[in-house]
């Protein structure tokens, strides 16, 4: 381990995801022929088709991050009788500037993804584009696909429609900001009080999501909490490392853009079309769940059941939250990582099984996920009755390779994740944390810091500790490049 002093910052962050994404076949920066396409765009997209619908009046939002500028998606809603509400979401038109074959699509097709660190985003497409240009901006007129969904009363999508739009975001809003207000705990954001009725908007949404929301956990969908701490900057300073809190707002935004990814894999189906659709597979490590359940003294059925298992995870989670993150992790490695597959219209789907649906297409973010754009495109093609932008041929070969690129890009992110936890342990050396023992093989040991929210190697302590285990550590030992942090146990006096 190295203890050395040498002194990091934001920017050695940096280098250190610029190489650790070339080591898995991404492409940190952008090409010369995509920046010279770059030059060459003067606003964004325009379309004189008769057939794009004037929604710019609607009280559109966006709630993102609080430091996002890739705004992908907007919401909106209108009650309906009978206790329905009508929801409406708009996703941006990248298409419309940035073309299949061009410069500027080809980087996109390399990275397929956008890579996110706390030092730095490392876009699919260039902060000109997915910022500004492609990018829902609050009181810009942006083209869009729009889903209109109509909810009813116990959460279930009854009718759908997709069609071009012309869109203007009327508030940026935030997940934290929007969430404490919702919850009462906090004041409406300014944004949308300078919005005549969002305050109702917000509500009808979050109800709506709710709704949604309990309907998917019945049948089965996973409630699952991943640990992903990230780093808190000032200037060129890490200063925290923070777990982000999956709160209401987060949930208004997952349900509405899951029912969207639902409604785009039906479109695409109902109009003849082969789709890349993302797959969660049922588990076929199912009894590996069964054993891990058994050692919480539950029960689990002998074939797979999502409702079973989500049943299971929701009484962990009440009994023991602080445990819950490490639980996850163990399902979701049991379960396997998602995937891009083509479905034909007429074929048996495979579905999602995290999420317990069964017509599952990315298609929310087409500035930051390559998929997404490959959805918009045959979406735009159905629309305007065109043939097919993509072969099956072409779209098969996509999802080999979007799901390899897609899964190295959570590669350097959980890497450089880890890396911003040692920067900022590294100053702490020799203090002591409580902590949770997460992992114990027969040779290494490891454990989670509650406060600040950090994993580590244990090299010093004793042998046969159990994993949920709560124990007291020192950290000795950092090494920023690796992403290494070691603890030693501190003996009870």
């Amino acid at each position: 381990m190295d203890t050395t002093t040498t002194t990091y910052h934001r920017s050695d962050l940096v280098r250190i995801a610029t190489l650790a994404m070339k080591e898995r076949g991404l492409e940190p920066e952008f090409p010369p022929g995509a920046l010279q396409q770059l030059q060459a765009l003067h606003g964004p997209g325009r379309d004189a088709d008769p057939q794009i619908r004037d929604l710019t009046a609607l009280p559109w939002c966006s709630i993102d991050n609080d430091d996002s500028r890739d705004l992908d998606q907007l919401t909106a809603c209108a009650p309906l009788p009978g206790g329905a509400v009508k929801v409406l979401v708009a996703v941006a038109d990248v298409d419309a500037l940035v073309r299949k074959g061009s410069p500027l699509d080809a980087h996109a097709h390399t990275n397929t993804t956008s890579v996110y660190t706390s030092a730095r985003v490392f876009p699919m497409l260039p902060e000109r584009l997915s910022t500004d240009l492609t990018s829902l901006n609050p009181h810009q007129d942006r083209l869009a696909i729009v889903t209109e969904m109509e909810v009813d009363g116990e959460g279930a999508v009854a009718h759908s429609a997709v069609y071009r739009a012309l869109v203007r975001n009327q508030a940026q809003l935030a997940y934290e900001a929007v969430a404490a207000w919702v919850e009462g705990a906090g004041e409406l954001p300014e944004a949308a009080r300078a919005v005549p009725g969002m305050d109702a908007q917000l509500r009808t949404q979050d109800a709506v999501a709710q709704a949604m929301r309990a309907r998917r956990r019945a049948q089965g969908s996973l409630e699952l909490e991943t640990f992903q701490p990230r780093a808190v900057f000032e200037g060129d300073r890490v200063v925290d490392l923070r777990q982000p809190v999956h709160n209401r707002a987060r949930q208004l935004i997952e349900e509405f853009m899951i029912a969207t990814n639902t409604c785009t894999a039906q479109f695409l189906a109902h109009h003849g079309a082969a789709a890349l659709r993302r797959v969660v597979r049922s588990p076929e490590r199912w009894l590996r769940i069964v054993e891990v359940a058994r050692r919480y003294g539950e029960t689990l059925p002998q074939t797979p059941d999502s409702q079973a298992l989500e049943a299971f995870l929701a009484r962990q989670r009440k009994a023991d939250p602080l445990r819950f993150p490490d639980l996850s992790l163990v399902i979701i490695k049991l379960m396997g990582s998602g995937e891009y597959v083509v479905e034909q219209p007429h074929g048996a789907p495979i579905g999602h099984f995290g999420l317990a649906v069964r017509d599952y297409a990315h298609s929310t973010a087409p500035n930051r996920r390559y998929p997404d754009l490959i959805s918009l495109r045959m979406v735009k093609a159905m629309l305007s009755g065109e043939r097919p932008p993509y072969s099956v041929a072409e779209l098969e070969a996509l999802a080999v390779h979007c799901t390899r690129q897609e899964d190295a890009a959570q590669k350097v992110e959980r890497s450089v994740r880890k890396s911003e936890a040692a920067l900022y342990l590294q100053p702490l050396m020799g203090q002591q944390f409580d902590a949770i023992v997460t992992g114990r093989t027969d040779s290494a040991t490891w454990v989670r810091t509650l406060a600040p929210p950090a994993e580590g190697l244990l090299v010093a302590g004793e042998p046969l500790l159990d994993v949920g285990q709560r124990i007291r550590v020192k950290l000795v030992g950092t090494n920023v490049e690796r992403g290494f942090i070691d603890f030693e146990q501190v003996r009870a006096p």
